[in-house]
């Protein structure tokens, strides 16, 4: 008997680079976390399916999860200092509250947005 996995939903994460990354977290206007990134990165990789779920779970009440790659965006990434990856910023009407460094689990982003809800 085989199994039949279920369709996982598109998670609704936007990919910014220099010319449009202000745009897109002033177009928002609500809590974003922006993810530093590079596809060379494991521990990037690692927040990857992470992130993709706060993205389905978090869609309903306004949360964007805007990904960076730090090796196409290098404005951007020296803009906000980013020194280290991943680095998750936290964004709340386009202003930046803080940050994050390194593999975060879930329970503890899903804390921080529901203290910023």
């Amino acid at each position: 008997m085989l199994f039949k996995r279920k369709p996982r939903p598109i998670a609704p994460i936007v990919h910014a680079l220099d010319e449009d990354f202000e745009r897109l977290l002033a177009e928002h206007g609500g809590i974003a976390i922006v993810d530093f990134w590079a596809p060379w990165c494991g521990p990037c990789r690692m927040m990857e399916p992470i992130l993709s779920e706060i993205a389905i779970e978090y869609q309903a009440e306004g949360v964007l999860v805007l990904k960076v790659n730090v090796d196409e965006a290098t404005e951007t990434a020296a803009t906000f200092d980013v020194r280290s990856i991943p680095t998750l910023m936290f964004f709340k009407n386009a202003e930046p509250l803080f940050e994050m460094v390194g593999a975060i689990p879930k329970p503890v982003l899903e804390r921080e947005i529901d203290a910023l809800l």
